[in-house]
């Protein structure tokens, strides 16, 4: 059931094509490479993106390129383990953690970013590591300075069962980590995703520390992967960014 679930979680594209001068690699304690791009700003926050699950860096690069002039900030983006021009073996949860905390530690560490400047962003299965991350900074007592959830799941069994509790061998409970955030948290879904259904959203909001809940940002009519396109012309997407991040 676990390599089942896995393989419709993780869908990893052929490797798309993005400059050997636009992206560099880290190494992972388990010794996998995985690449990333940081597009610097000179800005005061840091987006840390992860990606959903059937994408990768090249599929991204270009749209952050744009919105990071749009909203005056820094973009880091990253692939995991499996994805892209990484090294290793396929995807996994328990890898996707190590290879988000390997690319945070870079940020804090490396280029000497504090946490109160980074904000975790995390797109569809990306919500996945980037409530992990965020709660686990939170436990360390350094919380991130915010957090962007983008049609995020409850969890994997979730996506398809409407679930009280959580089974064991589910993956990315994010429902059950949410309250463990210690940074405002600005929720993002489609009122007609066709693929992580709406009342996902809704539930990710509530379950939220009070104090940590932004204004959520329900984007009517958009589904799964046209929120962005849906908002563009308007502007809509990149003012509700700029609003959050107060930039």
């Amino acid at each position: 059931m676990g390599s089942l679930l896995s393989s419709l979680l993780f869908q990893p594209p052929p490797p798309t094509f993005l400059h050997p001068s636009r992206h560099t690699y880290l190494t992972t304690p388990e010794q996998t490479r995985i690449p990333l791009f940081f597009i610097d700003r000179g800005a005061d926050v840091t987006l840390l993106f992860s990606h959903g699950n059937a994408e990768d860096l090249g599929m991204v690069y270009d749209w952050f390129w744009e919105l990071s002039r749009s909203i005056n900030a820094n973009v880091c983006c990253y692939d995991y383990t499996g994805y892209g021009k990484s090294s290793g073996p396929p995807p996994t949860e328990k890898q996707i953690y190590s290879d988000i905390s390997t690319v945070y530690n870079h940020l804090t560490t490396r280029l000497s970013i504090p946490p109160s400047s980074i904000v975790l962003y995390g797109r569809s299965l990306g919500s996945g590591p980037t409530v992990w991350m965020a709660a686990e900074t939170a436990r360390l007592g350094s919380p991130c300075g915010g957090v962007i959830l983008q049609s995020p799941l409850l969890s994997a069994y979730r996506v398809a069962f409407n679930l009280r509790f959580t089974l064991p061998g589910d993956k990315f409970p994010n429902l059950d980590r949410a309250g463990g955030i210690r940074s405002p948290t600005m929720v993002v879904h489609g009122t007609q995703d066709e693929v992580v259904p709406f009342w996902h959203g809704q539930e990710m909001f509530e379950s939220l520390p009070v104090e940590y809940r932004a204004k959520p940002f329900w984007v009517l009519g958009a589904g799964h992967n046209n929120i962005e396109a849906k908002l563009r012309t308007a502007g809509a997407f990149g003012g509700r960014m700029r609003e959050f991040l107060d930039v």
